[in-house]
């Protein structure tokens, strides 16, 4: 029997769903999703007479199996999977019959994978706003379903939304038509041909407009945006085609960029043929693009080839992470690619100086047998992935002959769900002749201990040499020395070097509050709007106790909701005697306008009662 998920109620050895027929009507006034989920489900043994699927926070108004009533009932309800859902089917199947299970189900207004915004959460302030988040386990919080990356289907969805709207997916449009029981609606369809796993449905629906920026790609966001973004992305192409030549054909027809209003959790979320994005890529000069990059990325490793369950989470980003500076090194040089991962292996210093060197979620390879997705999740299986993939790299003949294997690999499990035993078997069939080099690598260090990894990778520092100059002279400057700064210091400054000089001081002892009032005076880091830099900058200013800069995080923190973002702002804020009052109530007051799962989080962070998600 194969290891089964700790994330998921489902037991797919017994039954596999292979598609869904989605039916929905969104409903903005009660916050609701109402509708039809039909799945066909495939019996993977004989004698089958029920089946188990994953709920959370659901109402469920009747089940049918091949058009026949079929009785069910929901368990027992757990902190952060739901309730599972058990069928009992009208017959017994055999293995191998395909049947379809028809379920009427309704969401609740907390659903944890949906983002209800009034009007005045959105650029325009006109209309309302709705969008899905459903990795990792929120798909079951949308409809009922065996939510494991485990199990993957296509789909076909037609979404009833008012005329003034516009609902896109995680698929391919199909054409729209006025519904024809409610004259006030108009009904979307979608088709995703492309088996995924359940937590890449995703649905928006808002006043969305589109420019062209590719032959293959829209960009579509609120019409106070649209022209911001499509400047931002317009490089999506040129990205898409290097990824092509770099990992192979791009099989999911359109790739499109969806940019969400501000509470948006993540940088970015690779759902296939519309990929979600925050709008604090906005910069104004496409220097955040490479989270594009990253998400491009995963339309081979996540969204072709995907970890099995979520503790092998690396496998989807420590390659995404891999890929995507491959792109980089190809746009602007092997240097920048170097300089990008060396600033990858600092956030994981950070991140681990955060979660504890002997913090079992600092493995590669988690347990997740009862600790939620979403508490584990942090920068270690992409950090900490991209890490050993470079060392692999070094170890085994440069980039040219490692890209070799990822092709291969991608080639091998395209549309399958893997674990890291198939992925390192792969590994050492591929480089057969390369075992003894292979066997000198510590897997047990890298897959299954806490902490830093074993080896560090070479890294070129050329890019990096004037970051670590510059902090040097921060940390080591007296109050004497502080008139030697001047402008001139980041002139020549990439915003990537600057948010590497700042990382840098953010791996330090806290500078004292003279060294970051001179900063502001000759850098005047106040005034910029890239959000990498203004994040990094304003946790430094916070971690040498400015008061000035408190109204300052608490806005960055309040005013986006993106969680690299907001929690190290909201946590820096709380770990100070002098701002801890003010964190608190800025969270209390500005929770209920936060997406669910940020609210959990934080509140989490901040000691706060009452952290469901």
């Amino acid at each position: 029997m194969a290891e089964a998920d700790p994330s998921s109620f489902a037991s797919p050895d017994s039954c596999r769903t292979h598609h869904l027929y989605l039916r929905c009507r969104v409903d903005f006034e009660n916050r609701s999703l109402r509708g039809t989920a039909a799945l066909t489900v495939r019996a993977e043994r004989d004698n089958l007479r029920c089946l188990i699927l994953d709920t959370k926070d659901l109402t469920i108004h009747k089940t049918l199996v091949n058009g026949q009533e079929a009785a069910f009932a929901l368990g027992e309800c757990h902190s952060f999977k739901g309730t599972p859902m058990e069928i009992t089917l009208p017959f017994e199947l055999g293995k191998g019959q395909d049947v379809v299970v028809d379920i009427s189900f309704e969401t609740s207004p907390k659903s944890s994978a949906l983002q209800w915004l009034a009007p005045e959460q959105t650029s325009g302030r006109r209309h309302p706003f709705l969008f899905s988040q459903c990795q990792a386990h929120h798909c079951r919080a949308v409809l009922p379903c065996q939510d494991t990356p485990s199990v993957k289907l296509t789909y076909y969805a037609e979404v009833s939304v008012p005329n003034e709207l516009v609902a896109l997916m995680s698929a391919e449009r199909d054409g729209e038509k006025p519904d024809p029981e409610d004259s006030t609606r108009k009904i979307y369809r979608f088709s995703q041909p492309v088996p995924i796993p359940c937590y890449l449905i995703a649905l928006v629906v808002g006043a969305l407009e589109s420019r062209e920026i590719g032959p293959r790609t829209l960009v579509w966001a609120e019409k106070e945006l649209v022209e911001k973004s499509a400047y931002e992305f317009a490089e999506t192409e040129t990205m898409l085609k290097i990824a092509e030549d770099l990992a192979g054909p791009y099989v999911w027809g359109h790739y499109d960029l969806l940019v969400l209003p501000p509470s948006f959790p993540y940088g970015g979320m690779e759902n296939p043929c519309l990929t979600f994005v925050t709008p604090t890529l906005l910069a104004g000069d496409r220097s955040l693009s490479n989270v594009i990059a990253h998400e491009i990325s995963h339309s081979w490793t996540g969204n072709l080839v995907t970890n099995k369950t979520w503790e092998h989470f690396w496998l989807n980003e420590g390659h995404t992470v891999y890929l995507e500076r491959r792109i980089g090194g190809r746009l602007f040089g092997e240097q920048f690619r170097q300089f990008q991962a060396l600033g990858g292996w600092r956030e994981l210093q950070n991140t681990i100086n955060t979660l504890g060197g002997t913090n079992p979620l600092t493995n590669l390879i988690p347990n997740l047998k009862e600790v939620d997705p979403d508490v584990a999740y942090s920068s270690v299986p992409y950090e900490k992935g991209s890490a050993l993939l470079l060392h692999l790299e070094q170890l085994l003949g440069g980039p040219d002959i490692f890209i070799g294997f990822l092709r291969a690999y991608i080639q091998q499990f395209a549309y399958k769900s893997i674990m890291t035993d198939d992925w390192k078997n792969f590994l050492y069939s591929y480089f057969k002749d390369k075992v003894d080099i292979l066997d000198t690598v510590d897997w047990n260090a890298w897959l299954n201990t806490p902490g830093m990894p074993p080896v560090k990778p070479q890294y070129d520092m050329t890019l990096s040499n004037a970051c670590v100059a510059l902090s040097q002279r921060w940390i080591k400057a007296n109050e004497n020395d502080l008139s030697s700064f001047s402008s001139a210091d980041i002139e020549q400054m990439s915003s990537h070097q600057r948010i590497e000089f700042l990382a840098l001081l953010l791996l330090e002892n806290p500078l004292p509050l003279s060294h970051v009032r001179q900063m502001q005076e000759v850098y005047n880091f106040n005034a910029v709007n890239n959000s990498e830099i203004r994040f990094r900058w304003l946790r430094l200013c916070i971690q040498a106790k400015w008061e000035d800069a408190i109204p300052l995080a608490l806005k960055m923190a309040t005013e986006q909701g993106r969680m690299k973002f907001t929690r190290p702002l909201f946590k820096d804020l709380y770990k100070s005697d002098q701002s801890r009052d003010q964190a608190v109530s800025a969270f209390q007051q500005h929770r209920a306008r936060m997406h669910p799962v940020t609210a959990m989080l934080v509140a989490r962070d901040l000691k706060v009662a009452g952290q469901t998600a």
